[in-house]
């Protein structure tokens, strides 16, 4: 049986457009099927903000599949972190390195540090945080050193 409160994040509209996901119960949780990783995963909120973020960017800035990679791991000063969306570009390059937290997290500058120092490691033109409801995404200008904001996701 499921609890309903644990998934009350379902009913709170995401700012992304609708999709259709494939969800089960599995063993009294709820399983969402990745596309990318072609299996079901536990259904967390912040997996849901992650499956959004996915099909948006394939869907409406049609990013090929082909170059995202999920959940990966990562070593900055000799402790292993893990990234939750890194899209290269068709060079292998990173292109937009994206931090996904749960929708009643509020983005931060703490959270804005951390995909910062991720990026250190990792070298994407373009990175965003979002929990679904407000994104923020920024454009690395190499001149400078610094971050701009821009008020979408990057076209591909």
């Amino acid at each position: 049986m499921l609890e309903t409160s644990e998934y009350h994040f379902l009913k709170d509209p995401l700012n992304l457009p609708v999709f259709d996901f494939e969800i089960k119960n599995v063993e009294g949780k709820l399983n969402i099927f990745d596309t990318l990783r072609k299996k079901f995963l536990i259904l967390t909120p912040e997996e849901w903000v992650r499956q959004h973020i996915v099909r948006y960017l394939i869907l409406h800035k049609q990013y090929p599949k082909s170059l995202f990679a999920l959940e990966r791991g990562l070593k900055y000063n000799q402790i292993q972190k893990r990234f939750d969306i890194l899209i290269l570009d068709r060079a292998g390059q990173p292109f937009l390195l994206v931090e996904c937290k749960a929708p009643d997290i509020r983005l931060s500058q703490h959270t804005a540090e951390q995909i910062a120092v991720y990026n250190k490691t990792l070298g994407a033109r373009f990175l965003a945080i979002s929990n679904g409801k407000t994104h923020l995404c920024l454009s690395f200008d190499e001149p400078t050193g610094t971050y701009c904001q821009l008020r979408d996701f990057p076209d591909f």
